[in-house]
């Protein structure tokens, strides 16, 4: 035996389960989160009007109980999440997967219960004259008969065996049921972050159309100087490059939102509708501004993924004590309660009643295998406390490092505003001094370039803002509801 578990010290618990029954799992205790108390950046997330989750519902205290359909805002959106949750393929596999968890942890706390049975038999001998029991003048033939209920081998749980494994089948249920939850969360992220993409990939399309015509105006104009001889032929080369990047651009652009539906429709798990709401204006109105964000504690309580986390270690602690209990003798009954008699007839007649009863008692002797399961189940607790303590660190580094982008995208898209404006007002400029004759037209194509990279830099940023604020939501537990809570529906 290991880890100074000996049969000698634990007799009292042995004296004491053979009157009352006890469970030896260890008792358990939830290790302390390996985090800090606060959240960085936690002040990035303010209450902005209307447009904070407190205005939408004045109830909601946690961003976990935020339901979806609030949180984001546009109608198409919200019908694609719903389509997603209906039909995506993931999804139903993880449906699949608690039932499968649900049944296997049935199958496990039926072995605590006695299985009764009813059942009848006959039995019918010949035996030869010198072996008849009543001499060779007696019938050559006996028959017997057998009615009653039987009991199988039905083990009495004095050291919880089965009662840790029927726990611990139960926390891997609930920790299932966890992972589903954690599936639907980030199913609903991900229908958000694919439909923004695809938004933002319509929106660079727009801009490389409308920035292509006017760079062939720009050509046709260079085009007639140079054939008056008024410009170089760099220049005209210069602004067909122009011309043609943008060109390429725009190819790039539109292979991109392909991709991006596909994305949409995979997970969706059906074709994309004709049918859909109309779209909500492309912009920062897509989604709350600001949603409750609480303590790093908080997301012991809200986050499925460390609920389950919790579920498997507490799996984990009941499986050492069933490991335990297999050092101490396994006592087993089975039993039969019925009639038996040599005639069919009479079989159920006064005084035929038959009754059978057979303890078994299986004591462990040579305990190798015995002491290295609960080895075993011990490394076991300790990779899940490991792991629970993971899953703590990895939701706090995803929450703050979503409130480190909620503190810098808005100075940073107010800044590309006003440096869109300056460039904008520069190429108006470098256009005028080219047409004059002031400059060349390497002033002109220096300022397309700032103002067309600005423009895409503005558009990548916004959509970058948006999937941080879907990723704060989800980091905080929240996607699992469809409507904000004090009611909890489910999505």
């Amino acid at each position: 035996m290991t880890h100074g578990f000996h049969l000698k010290a634990a007799l009292p618990a042995l004296a004491a389960a053979l009157l009352t029954g006890c469970s030896l799992a260890p008792d358990y205790h939830r290790p302390a989160a390996p985090v800090p108390g606060q959240y960085p950046d936690a002040d990035a997330v303010a209450n902005t009007g209307e447009r904070s989750a407190s205005a939408v519902s004045p109830q909601v205290r946690y961003s976990s109980d935020l339901g979806w359909s609030e949180f984001f805002r546009d109608p198409r959106l919200k019908e694609l999440i719903r389509i997603a949750l209906d039909n995506n393929r993931d999804m139903r596999i993880a449906v699949g997967r608690v039932q499968e968890a649900r049944a296997q942890y049935g199958i496990v706390q039926s072995d605590q219960f006695p299985t009764i049975g009813a059942g009848a038999n006959t039995q019918h001998t010949r035996n030869p004259a010198n072996l008849r029991a009543g001499g060779p003048d007696s019938p050559s033939v006996t028959h017997y008969y057998q009615a009653g209920l039987g009991m199988t081998a039905f083990e009495l749980d004095f050291f919880g065996r089965l009662r840790n494994l029927s726990e611990a089948a139960n926390q891997q249920y609930l920790a299932t049921a966890q992972a589903r939850r954690t599936l639907h969360i980030n199913l609903v992220a991900q229908v958000a972050e694919a439909y923004f993409r695809l938004r933002t990939a319509q929106q660079l399309d727009g801009l490389m159309q409308s920035t292509l015509k006017a760079r062939e105006q720009t050509f046709k104009l260079v085009q007639a100087r140079y054939d008056e001889g008024m410009a170089s032929a760099l220049d005209l080369n210069q602004a067909r490059g122009q011309m043609e990047t943008v060109r390429a651009d725009l190819a790039g652009i539109q292979r991109a939102q392909s991709q991006a539906r596909n994305a949409l429709q995979l997970l969706l798990g059906t074709p994309i509708p004709d049918n859909l709401p109309e779209a909500a204006v492309f912009g920062r109105d897509q989604v709350l501004a600001a949603i409750p964000v609480g303590l790093p504690s908080d997301l012991l309580q809200r986050r499925p993924d460390i609920m389950g986390a919790e579920n498997a270690l507490r799996g984990a602690n009941a499986n050492i004590g069933a490991a335990r209990a297999a050092f101490f003798p396994r006592i087993s009954i089975t039993g039969l309660l019925g009639f038996a008699s040599p005639q069919l007839g009479g079989l159920f007649g006064s005084g035929q009643e038959f009754w059978q009863f057979s303890p078994q008692v299986q004591v462990p002797i040579f305990a190798g295998g015995v002491s290295g399961n609960l080895a075993l189940a011990e490394a076991r607790k300790n990779i899940a406390v490991a792991q629970y303590e993971q899953a703590i660190q990895v939701a706090f580094r995803e929450v703050a490092d979503a409130l480190a982008g909620e503190a810098t995208y808005s100075g940073q898209l107010d800044a590309l505003r006003a440096l869109e404006a300056s460039a904008a007002e520069s190429l108006r400029l470098a256009n005028l001094r080219y047409e004059t004759g002031l400059d060349s037209f390497l002033q002109v194509q220096s300022a397309q370039v700032d103002l067309y990279n600005t423009q895409r830099t503005f558009l990548q940023t916004g959509m970058d803002s948006l999937l941080n604020r879907v990723e704060l939501y989800k980091a905080l537990g929240g996607g699992w509801l469809q409507e904000s809570a004090a009611g909890t529906q489910p999505g």
